[in-house]
């Protein structure tokens, strides 16, 4: 249940409108609309510390001189970025306001003028597992307002997320005339059409700017009229995913341009869906995690019609092309992902621990913040665009494959995707030599370098001080591999059969990264780590695929399962979700490639592939029922006993 509370304390709490309604009533029912059970106007900190102790779900809070839509209300109410989230404005502060400043989004300062980027709105949202810092914060600051408040539960240590205004309105008054025309900007705008354009996000990549978001809008806002939900839509976009993948397949240049078409409608409803949760604030944890496991199996399923289609046209190595950019792919998400986590801890630590200004990492960090803030700019798109984002990635599979044929997409997919890994490994890595922050240490890292009991028994490394390094060893196992890897092909290619003994001591270097796990992970760049893990494992497993002469489609689905789970993982992470429930039953990727190793030299690659990967698929689709149908039903049962 969500509990709203008005706090009536200042000045404001005896303004009324034109219509005589005090705005303490006039905001109550604005957060009655805005979906709160209930609505409780205390008449001071105490009173409001008394009501969030006996609170069990989310609380709304906000002052009394609060002036806006219901929508700014109900936006913040329903925020998908975090459990506690503030008001950030950008008018001037007023006496008594606190100031905040934000990076990436969350509230890293309050009340520190210098360098502050906005004002406090008088309103936030505050999770469960923060109500006791709340009600703290409350009775600390008793006798104050709304900002002291928010500045105490911030020096709490409360890790709160900042929403912004746009296109709507909200003011803080304090007098009838700043209550009159905050009333007459509100009224000026059009409460509807302005949810329907923030429905698309603020910042996006060239092509969805440009070429999708001009008019999903009007997909978005028809999806809504017929009662079309966010994953009914996604749902809808794998379909057409799906049908893309078939005509690319099948070959044939009227089938590629209709399957050119189809992914292009497939992507424009692969939008479309997040702007109907933004549009009608249908948010959920399935949802999410949905969204994100679609995109990446939606691609890799095109990527496998493209192989097909390039094998189908005579071309000898097509699955290969295909095997090869998923691999690339889920290696730079990985490093994606695990980047965004270095950022977001970095802005959450003081700047004089995460680095000076001086340096070439520095001065990266200081160039990228001005070209991002120079919105619309050529350096801006440029710099947007060459990092080979999904939209470009999607436009230009539809383009090349129905001008030029399969070949050419997966081509062109792997040539952008390599000069975009190696220009954004350059520069994050610099970046982060000086930021400094050991963002693995802040996580389970067993738990996302996906080890498995073997890893997890195996000794530490010995007292040299590289071997001691997490990522030297992750490396040093993905290099083994792709050693391995190569030999095959070369014997393969010579007509000869690889000996199991190379297998064997391949996959002892791949172990190197298994001694590990057991080390601290508090470098500077050991968020490459999983990513370096997951490059030793996919390109070993594929090295055992060519050394067996395994059918090349075995090969791709089995890394395709490969890629479901550890997407699994990066979607957990950035949904702040708790693991798998059948994640030990995985076997981690070193008991997986052990397996594997036993099956090369059995000369059984074929069935050990099949075998591993059918039996890894099962495990996930289990893992996905118990965690999104199984386990709720039992809570929403009552019985809340572990599962």
């Amino acid at each position: 249940m969500t509990l709203a509370i008005v706090l009536a304390a200042g000045p404001a709490a005896g303004l009324t409108t034109d219509g005589g309604e005090r705005l303490v009533d006039r905001i109550a029912g604005q957060w009655r609309r805005a979906g709160a059970d209930e609505v409780r106007v205390a008449a001071d900190l105490s009173e409001l510390a008394d009501l969030v102790a006996a609170a069990t779900g989310p609380v709304l809070v906000s002052g009394a001189d609060l002036v806006a839509h219901t929508a700014v209300l109900k936006h913040l109410a329903t925020s998908p970025v975090g459990p506690t989230v503030a008001l950030v404005l950008t008018d001037p502060p007023a006496a008594g306001q606190a100031t905040v400043r934000e990076e990436r989004g969350q509230v890293v300062a309050v009340d520190e003028p210098a360098g502050a980027t906005g004002v406090f709105g008088g309103a936030l949202r505050v999770g469960p597992a923060d109500l006791p810092a709340l009600a703290a914060a409350a009775r600390t600051a008793a006798g104050g307002g709304v900002d002291r408040l928010f500045a105490d539960l911030a020096g709490c240590g409360t890790l709160t997320f900042a929403h912004r205004v746009r296109l709507l309105v909200a003011h803080r008054v304090g007098d009838p005339a700043e209550l009159a025309a905050a009333q007459a900007a509100v009224a000026a705008v059009n409460e509807d059409k302005a949810e329907l354009k923030l429905s698309v996000k603020e910042r996006d990549d060239f092509f969805t700017t440009f070429f999708v978001s001009t008019w999903s809008p009007y997909v978005t806002k028809a999806a809504a009229r017929i009662g079309l939900g966010p994953t009914a839509v996604t749902m809808i976009s794998v379909a057409f995913a799906v049908a893309a993948a078939v005509l690319f397949g099948v070959g044939g240049r009227l089938a590629l341009v209709a399957g050119g078409l189809l992914l292009y409608l497939g992507f424009v409803l692969d939008c479309v869906d997040g702007q109907l949760a933004r549009y009608t604030r249908h948010f959920s944890a399935w949802g999410g995690w949905l969204d994100t496991m679609a995109d990446r199996a939606k691609e890799y399923v095109v990527y496998a019609g493209l192989g097909y289609g390039a094998t189908h046209a005579g071309f000898r190595y097509g699955w290969a092309l295909a095997i090869a950019a998923m691999t690339l792919q889920t290696v730079r998400h990985m490093t994606d992902t695990w980047y965004g986590v270095l950022h977001d801890e970095a802005a959450r630590r003081p700047r004089a621990a995460t680095g000076d200004a001086g340096g070439i990492g520095g001065k990266l960090n200081a160039a990228s913040t001005k070209v991002q803030a120079d919105t619309g700019s050529v350096s801006y798109w440029l710099k947007r665009t060459v990092v080979f984002p999904i939209g470009e990635r999607w436009a230009l599979m539809a383009v090349a494959a129905a001008l030029f044929g399969p070949l050419v997409a997966l081509c062109a997919v792997l040539v952008w995707g390599v000069l975009a890994f190696a220009y954004t490994g350059a520069l994050r890595t610099l970046r982060a030599r000086w930021m400094r922050v050991p963002v693995l240490t802040t996580v389970d890292t067993g738990l996302h370098r996906d080890d498995g009991p073997l890893a997890r028994t195996l000794p530490a490394p010995g007292r040299l001080p590289a071997v001691r390094q997490p990522l030297v060893l992750a490396v040093v196992g993905a290099l083994g591999a792709a050693g391995l890897l190569l030999w095959a092909l070369l014997a393969v290619h010579d007509g000869r059969d690889l000996p199991g003994w190379a297998v064997a001591f391949a996959f002892v270097v791949l172990l190197s990264g298994a001694h590990g796990a057991r080390t601290a992970h508090d470098g500077p760049l050991d968020w490459l780590v999983p990513a370096a893990l997951r490059a030793g494992e996919y390109l070993f497993a594929i090295a055992v695929g060519v050394a067996g002469r395994v059918s090349p489609w075995l090969i791709f689905g089995y890394v395709f399962v490969l890629t479901l789970h550890h997407y699994d993982l990066t979607a957990r992470l950035e949904k702040r979700q708790a693991a798998p429930p059948l994640h030990a039953a995985t076997l981690g990727w070193e008991g997986r490639s052990a397996l594997l190793t036993i099956g090369s030299i059995a000369g059984i690659a074929s069935i050990a592939l099949a075998t591993l990967g059918t039996y890894l698929l099962v495990v996930f689709v289990a893992s996905v029922v118990l965690a999104w149908v199984v386990l709720p039903a039992r809570v929403r049962g009552g019985d809340r006993s572990p599962g």
